[in-house]
């Protein structure tokens, strides 16, 4: 029996956890659900059906959904019989045995079935099929997660699904299955749909960029990517994320220093940078290594801002390992380093390696890099002190402050720069007058 009354348009909530592929996932369900005739508000307490979309890539995040979850099922319109939906990584994970642990949720939506959003719904509110008539959909910038709403005029774009690289402290191959290569003509209607609706930059995104198109029927490759797209919305910043060392390559490096319009922008992981350690990682390259990838990007693109992930505390990691890792660090030559202490996951091959650390020491570690990584990267934007930039204004603080991003600066993990004056959604032109650790101001 359905709990909606005669006529009504049923409405669906999505909390999100995790990274920005998971915005993504949440804006194509949400979309999903808007073309099948349902609604998708914002408030989770305002709605028929609430879908928690979660992260299960290390403990923590487990942890972070777990309590999103619990959250979602005190609601009260969830207590007084709206169901609750578990979508995304931990069905994916864990499978049937989460419905035991969560008695809380009515339906559970694994990665690999979120095409099925509308359905699933649907039976979950009980009423017996899709709504009836036109689809219902909100006004531009109504907030699904993954769009570019007013006050974030940019969107993410995922490329592919999935990886093949079994790093061995990694659960996302099994969470997310093999590496599959959306097609250039899916990528492309997902990119112009979004700047049709406003966004100024689009962020390529997938869980390794850099292999992009080498699974397709026309095999293509992740640079022709960018610049078909880059041609195509010559008004329109694109930044791409999550390049492995070994996708960084000359015909890339071209594309970037050859469009005004890409952003001079690499993200590349790491992880560590001692040979053994990264071995045991199940991955390759060294502290040599790399200083000559940097060296090589540095010298085709030359103001390339790069940011990297480092992982401290691998089991097995000896001191000098650690100060290995450190000294790396300390030579400046990445613009922002995130760095997360090791997580032991259950199914993976590293949780079961001899030398496991303790949790105060992964802590203290990974808290030693972040120090290092804090003297050296803030010093490097200090000195971008009075140069002249480009900034994509972006919204309003609680506080009333203007804010936008610079091309060095990925939306929401490398700072803002705050602004005197300018228009949401626009380009200004401004002058870096100071900087506080990762924040700039402009004049």
């Amino acid at each position: 029996m359905s709990v909606l009354g005669e006529g009504a348009s049923p409405a669906v909530a999505f909390v999100t956890l995790g990274c920005a592929k998971n915005e993504v996932d949440t804006r194509e369900m949400g979309e999903r659900l808007l073309d099948a005739g349902f609604a998708v508000v914002d408030d989770p307490a305002r709605a028929q059906a609430v879908v928690v979309n979660t992260c299960a890539f290390i403990q923590s995040a487990i942890e972070e959904s777990l309590d999103a979850i619990f959250d979602a099922a005190d609601l009260p319109n969830v207590v007084a019989g709206a169901p609750l939906i578990v979508a995304g990584c931990m069905p994916s994970r864990f499978g049937d045995e989460l419905a035991t642990e969560l008695p809380e949720a009515r339906s559970f939506l694994p990665c690999s079935r979120e095409d099925d959003i509308a359905e699933v719904v649907s039976r979950a509110l009980g009423l017996g099929g899709l709504p009836s008539g036109a689809p219902w959909r909100q006004p531009l910038g109504c907030g699904l997660e993954g769009e570019s709403p007013a006050g974030a005029p940019f969107a993410y774009v995922k490329i592919s699904d999935g990886c093949d690289r079994r790093c061995s402290f990694c659960t996302i191959p099994d969470i997310r299955g093999p590496y599959r290569s959306f097609s250039v003509e899916t990528v492309a209607r997902d990119v112009a749909r979004q700047v049709e609706r406003g966004a100024r930059e689009i962020v390529l995104i997938a869980q390794d960029t850099g292999c992009y198109g080498h699974d397709l029927d026309e095999p293509t490759t992740l640079a022709a990517l960018l610049d078909r797209m880059a041609a195509a919305h010559p008004d329109v910043w694109f930044r791409v994320m999550y390049t492995e060392p070994d996708g960084i390559t000359d015909e890339l490096l071209d594309v970037v220093a050859g469009r005004d319009n890409v952003c001079s922008y690499f993200d590349i992981p790491l992880q560590h940078v001692s040979a053994t350690v990264l071995r045991s990682m199940r991955r390759r390259g060294d502290a040599e290594a790399f200083r000559a990838l940097v060296g090589r990007i540095r010298s085709s693109v030359p103001g390339a801002t790069l940011r990297t992930t480092l992982i401290a505390g691998f089991p097995g990691e000896t001191d000098e390992q650690f100060q290995e890792l450190c000294d790396f660090v300390a030579e400046g030559l990445f613009d922002y380093v995130g760095v997360f202490a090791y997580s032991a996951e259950e199914g993976t091959a590293a949780a079961s390696l001899p030398g496991q650390l303790d949790e105060e020491e992964k802590r203290e570690r990974a808290q030693a890099v972040r120090d290092v990584a804090d003297a050296v990267c803030t010093a490097k934007v200090a000195e971008r002190v009075g140069s002249v930039c480009e900034v994509l204004v972006e919204g309003y603080e609680e506080d009333g402050q203007l804010y936008g991003r610079a091309r060095c600066q990925a939306p929401e993990v490398d700072g803002v720069v705050y602004l005197e004056s300018g228009e949401v959604g626009q380009f200004a032109s401004v002058r870096i007058a100071d900087t506080l650790l990762y924040e700039m101001e402009s004049e």
